[in-house]
């Protein structure tokens, strides 16, 4: 039988690229959901995906179990963000329907805290994920990859930068609403505060995308790393903006919200949305993630390696959707898979997570 999935905000930013990745397995039987029929029908006839299939469900409505168990879903991917101010209504809902949950959360507390629902999963026999992204999921399956080439890992430094493509509303929110604010990461062993998208620093990746500004972000690997590498003394995320203008408009509302002077950044993410549309065709498409790791190698010399990934055409925002993809995959195979819930961490390759996106420009570079 067909694996009957639903995607959760569809035809959003996300959504409609693991739509498009999904359509194209015969092995699938995609439905299209959103708050907006009309919207999830025109993806659908993009897509050849039939009309029927493209369905009006709320993810955040009280009837979205009786929609996953009337519709017979067997996996259901929420892309409706920002996470960062959700509960865990909808994986609540998909385990009360009896099937398995993806999610792309970036918000630190919502992945790591996905745990406390492991034994309702475990019992109703589902896998429920959490931060099917570029982080956790791929920055830590890089992690993995490397790790046996280190006697004792002690450094980790990651940061992704955009491309010109701007991202959705949902996604700009998520990014703004720590804008400012403190969290903790550990460096040199100790845990220190830092604020979101401050702490303002220059990477140079490798050409062609070469030196982008990046600030300090609050993302789960900063809990999730200490716990599953104990030997890290220090893990720090940076994130940026292809245009240097736009980072440091983020950068000083950043500071003013520091400062009190302004409450949160949140409200701003409309207008700076659509100045970023218009300005898209002046900006680098070219955009970029990294992953540092420095410790002690097998004859206890200083080893360093740094994995890049280069993503041209505007190509970068499909990076985050290869998880969701590639779990979808691996669920739908007979070889048994965890259930519970959990981060997504350990749960797939760096070559799986990429495999679904290998029509796409991107490039692998080791340092």
């Amino acid at each position: 039988m067909a694996h009957r999935v639903m995607v959760l905000g569809g035809y959003g930013f996300f959504g409609e690229r693991i739509c498009a990745a999904l359509a194209q397995v015969p092995t699938f039987t995609l439905f299209i959901a959103g708050r907006d029929a009309d919207k999830a029908k025109k993806l659908a006839e993009r897509l050849g995906v039939s009309a029927e299939r493209a369905v009006r469900v709320d993810a955040h409505s009280n009837d979205l179990t009786e929609a996953l168990v009337h519709h017979g879903i067997a996996t259901v991917i929420n892309t409706v963000g920002p996470f960062q101010q959700q509960n865990y209504e909808v994986p609540l809902a998909a385990i009360t329907a009896g099937c398995n949950y993806i999610d792309l959360a970036d918000s630190r507390e919502f992945v790591v805290g996905i745990d406390a629902l492991d034994e309702r999963a475990r019992r109703a026999g589902v896998t429920v994920v959490s931060g099917a992204s570029s982080v956790p999921a791929l920055a830590m399956a890089v992690i993995d990859q490397f790790l046996p080439q280190f006697k004792r890992l002690e450094t980790i430094r990651m940061g992704i930068t955009s491309g010109a493509r701007t991202s959705g509303i949902g996604t700009m929110r998520s990014i703004f609403s720590y804008c400012g604010k403190p969290f903790t990461r550990k460096v040199k062993g100790e845990w220190e505060t830092t604020h979101g998208w401050l702490d303002l620093t220059r990477h140079r990746f490798p050409q062609p995308v070469g030196l982008r500004l990046l600030g300090s972000c609050n993302v789960p690997d900063l809990s999730l790393i200490p716990s599953r590498y104990p030997s890290v003394q220090t893990a720090t995320f940076h994130a940026g903006f292809a245009s240097d203008i736009g980072h440091l408009v983020v950068w000083s509302l950043s500071g003013l919200v520091r400062l009190g002077l302004v409450r949160s950044v949140v409200p701003f993410a409309s207008i700076l949305n659509r100045i970023s549309t218009w300005i898209e065709p002046t900006v680098s498409d070219k955009g970029a993630m990294f992953v540092a790791m420095e410790g002690q190698g097998p004859d206890d010399r200083l080893l360093q390696k740094t994995w890049n990934l280069l993503a041209g055409n505007n190509d970068g925002p499909s990076i985050p959707c290869g998880a969701a993809v590639a779990l979808t995959k691996k669920l739908a195979e007979a070889t048994p898979f965890p259930k519970g819930a959990m981060p997504c961490i350990g749960l797939i390759s760096v070559d799986e997570y990429l495999a679904s996106l290998r029509y796409l420009d991107i490039t692998e570079i080791v340092e």
